[in-house]
Order: C-alpha cells, then sequence, then structure tokens
C-alpha cells in the first residue's frame, strides 16, 4: 500500500491488544491504529494517555468516527463472535484472535454465518511466521529434505502447535488419527505473563505428549503447560524428510548420496560489537545462504513481534483484495484437532477426526 494501513483494535487493552499498538508505533511507515473499543472508560482514558490512541466504548462509534482497512478482534472467543458478525455484515475484513470459538458447534456456527456467506476473515496466527520457522519452511520449500514425512513441534500449545505440525508436514484438512497421554510431575514456578517469579515454589507440572497419524505422514506433540515462558525448559522442534532433516537449528542434508552436508541455521544480529548500525535481527542464514531476511528492519521488534507484524501485513494486503493467509477454515480445523487431542489424553483412546463442513468448502 501506498500510505500505513488503518485498523481498529477491539480488545480493552489486554496482553494481545498491546501487541498490535507497540508494532504500529514502531512501523508508523505501515500501520496505523485508527482507534480502540474500550468498554471501561476509566481503562479507556489510560490507554489513550499511554498510547495516544483514540478509544470509544462500542463497536458502532468507532466505525462511526474512523475509517478503517481492517479490525482486529483482541477479544475471548465467545465475546468474538458477535464482534466478528457485526464486521461481517458491514462488510468489513476482520483479523480475529485464536481460537476463533471456544467448542466444536462454536466452530460450525462461524462456518455457517462467516464463511458460507463469504465473510472476510482471517485468523492472527504467527508462530509459522516467526524467523526462524520462516527460515525452516524455506528450506522445506526448496525441497533440500526432499518429501517430509516426520515433524515433531514442541514449541507451543493446542492449536498453536497443530497448526504448525500442519504447515510442517504439509497437510491441509486430511483426517487423523490421535493417539495422546498426559504426565505429570512437579517443577520450580518460572515466569508468567505478570513477570517473573517472586519467591520459590513447587508446583505441578502437565506435560501433553499426542502422535498423529496422517497416513504417510506422523506429527508428534510435545509440550509442557508454561513450557515457552520456562527458565529450566527447552523448546524443540524437529522435520524429517526423504533427504535430509531439520533438528532445532541445525540442517542436515545430502549433496549426494554419498556426501552429507552439516549445517546450521545462524541468526545474523545487527548492533553486536562495533556494529553501529543499530539493533536489530537482520535474518538467518543457512551455511553461507540467506534464507529468511527480516521483512521489518531496522525495526527493534522481537520475534513474536516480527512475526505479528507479519499477519497485519499479511492482512492489510487481503483487506486490498490478496490472497488469504489464514483462513478461518484453518484456524478451524488446528482447533478441532486440538480438541480432539484432549479428548484422547482424557479418554485415555484412539480418536479419529472426521471430515469437517469448512474442510469440504474450502477444497471445492
Amino acid at each position: 500500500m501506498s500510505r500505513p494501513a488503518v485498523f481498529g483494535i477491539i480488545g480493552g487493552g489486554g496482553f494481545r491488544a498491546q501487541y498490535f499498538l507497540r508494532i504500529a508505533q514502531a512501523l508508523p511507515d505501515e500501520f496505523r491504529v485508527g482507534g480502540m473499543v474500550v468498554r471501561d472508560e476509566s481503562k479507556g482514558r489510560e490507554m489513550e494517555q499511554q498510547w495516544r490512541v483514540p478509544t470509544y466504548r462500542t463497536l458502532e462509534q468507532l466505525l462511526e468516527s474512523e475509517s478503517l482497512d481492517f479490525v482486529v478482534v483482541s477479544v475471548s472467543a465467545s465475546a468474538g463472535y458477535e464482534y466478528l458478525l457485526q464486521l461481517a455484515e458491514r462488510g468489513i475484513p476482520a483479523l480475529a484472535e485464536t481460537p476463533p470459538a471456544p467448542d466444536l458447534e462454536g466452530l460450525h456456527l462461524l462456518h455457517e454465518k462467516l464463511t458460507c456467506r463469504g465473510a472476510r476473515v482471517q485468523v492472527a496466527e504467527q508462530y509459522p511466521l516467526h524467523p526462524m520457522n520462516q527460515a525452516r519452511l524455506a528450506v522445506i520449500a526448496e525441497g533440500r529434505l526432499g518429501k517430509v514425512t516426520e515433524a515433531t513441534v514442541s514449541i507451543s500449545h493446542f492449536y498453536h502447535g497443530i497448526g504448525l505440525l500442519r504447515k510442517l508436514l504439509g497437510i491441509r484438512f486430511e483426517d487423523a488419527h490421535i493417539r495422546a497421554m498426559r504426565f505429570q510431575s512437579e517443577w520450580v514456578a518460572g515466569p508468567s505473563r505478570s513477570g517473573p517469579p517472586t519467591e520459590e515454589q513447587i508446583i505441578p507440572s502437565q506435560r501433553d505428549l499426542a502422535w498423529l497419524n496422517f497416513g504417510g505422514k506422523l506429527g508428534i506433540y510435545d509440550f509442557t503447560k508454561d513450557q515457552h515462558r520456562s527458565w529450566i525448559r527447552s523448546n524443540h522442534l524437529s522435520v524429517r524428510g526423504v533427504r535430509g532433516e531439520i533438528f532445532d537449528d541445525r540442517l542436515t542434508v545430502l549433496e549426494d548420496f554419498r556426501t552429507p552436508l552439516h549445517l546450521n541455521f545462524k541468526r545474523v544480529n545487527k548492533g553486536e560489537l562495533e556494529n553501529q548500525e543499530g539493533y536489530f535481527l537482520k535474518g538467518i542464514l543457512a551455511g553461507e545462504r540467506w534464507v529468511y531476511e527480516n521483512p521489518f528492519a531496522p525495526a527493534r521488534l522481537y520475534d513474536d513481534e516480527i512475526a505479528i507484524a507479519g499477519c497485519l501485513r499479511k492482512m492489510a494486503a487481503y483487506a486490498s483484495g490478496g490472497p488469504s493467509f489464514y483462513s478461518l477454515p484453518e484456524a478451524s480445523q488446528d482447533c478441532y484437532l486440538g480438541m480432539l487431542l484432549e479428548q484422547a489424553i482424557h479418554t485415555g483412546t484412539d480418536v479419529v477426526s472426521e471430515r469437517q463442513p469448512w474442510a469440504m468448502e474450502e477444497t471445492r
């Protein structure tokens, strides 16, 4: 776009909504927050002072006062449905936070009321857009691993982990045979959204393991609750193909059948040592080749913010008539498989997914 994309936020200034505010502040040439819906007036005044963004008590007030390219719906799944419906009725593109609905019935309702009626909705799923995951996906897309058959994701929970598994394996709406278990132990409590711990506490640790067999392709889900904030647990991701393997920041591929290449994904940051270009992520190398270059350099954003900025850029393009990037059917499929995963844990029995209405609609 020749001007910054102007978007609104429905979110009351919560944890997730503030991501979008920080990104717009860091990238003023790309994005501008036209206004926010904050139902509590005193909270709204606080947000106005902190972010210099106008706030409104209702969606109607926001839309009457501001001209917006799209609206970010950053509220709970139960509250998000009504807002998405109102925006669809007005023909305004919406970027919804995940999950789009709290249960299977809600997902079916969204499909019926939104997708089937042509509503322009995308979902803000940032994990595939993280710099390292973009680098890994670039290597897969180049065919350096050959046909991918297995992936393990131990990075984030529920639909986030499922969505990343699907992306790495090249899976769309294929059915999955799911086996899962939960292991309970103990660990020292770490940071939370509120910040670092204030005292030592030994608390329960809950680890969920699941195997999703898509018929010739295996996805392994492994997540310990709050692992992504823990100081004493590591994240892990691996991908296996016919001709090579990604294991965290290592890449092993074949030059030919008797010549293995052992490479590393190397992050290149500016602003280190004597470099005076400012501090930001330049990109990621695999051996001597760039497999990811930060499209938002030199803005000083950390990886999660870079990924969410990627969602906003793709949403701005989508709102202008560009392609879908993470549709409501895709998000619904990830939530549905996540629900089945939890069912398999709680029942102790294997479950098999069934073709859902959004999958049949998407693949016509």
